[in-house]
């Protein structure tokens, strides 16, 4: 519904539908409709990091922490963690679905994968499961881009190790440098290059 404001300057006849039917009464001021009309967005910028299942039949399904908003664990995918699922194939789903709905140049601002990152002897961090997740769903975009998808550009989260804002954790990882500091903020904040940075800096060269 906010993509359809955005992006095509209205609401969509369901919303429409919804606020009569519920005595919704949007605050706006003569010309307001015009105005969304007449600038809608040049492109649509979204974050990625897993799929959600819903179920017609919801109780006593198992569900996952991953699910923000709600949902069903999808028994066919695997999960970080954090029980946040895995799922390539959803990212080129759902860049199809953005692009044929909108038509307008879409732009992936965050995916990636937060994990536990260990550092290990000559501060080596193999850390294959990120690269498998990067590998797995940069995959699926090229595939997305040959079904026709107008993709302006990818930029993966994040590049350096920070707090995670979902948990507020710092041993949840995304970045390719690890950052020497722990949950209780005790660390030498020494950068480390992961695994990742060597074949991320290949892919993006």
């Amino acid at each position: 519904m906010f993509g359809d404001v955005q992006a095509r300057g209205g609401y969509p006849s369901y919303a429409a539908q919804f606020f009569k039917e519920n005595d919704v009464v949007l605050e706006t001021e003569p010309g307001d409709d015009d105005i969304l009309k007449s600038y809608p967005v040049d492109y649509i910028g979204f974050s990625y990091y897993m799929s959600r299942a819903v179920s017609a039949n919801p109780n006593g399904k198992e569900t996952t922490a991953g699910n923000l908003f709600g949902g069903v664990k999808n028994p066919y995918l695997p999960s970080s963690e954090w029980g946040w699922q895995i799922d390539p194939l959803g990212l080129r789903i759902a860049l199809n679905l953005l692009y044929d709905r909108y038509q307008k140049p879409l732009f992936i601002v965050e995916n990636g994968l937060g994990a536990v990152d260990h550092v290990e002897a000559n501060d080596v961090i193999n850390d294959d499961y990120r690269i498998d997740y990067l590998r797995e769903h940069l995959s699926q975009i090229s595939k997305a881009i040959q079904d026709g998808v107008d993709l302006m550009g990818y930029t993966s989260w994040g590049p350096i190790d920070l707090i995670s804002a979902s948990t507020g954790e710092m041993k949840k990882r995304y970045g390719y440098i690890y950052v020497d500091k722990d949950n209780a903020g005790e660390g030498t904040l020494r950068r480390i290059r992961k695994k990742s940075f060597g074949w991320y800096k290949k892919v993006v060269e």
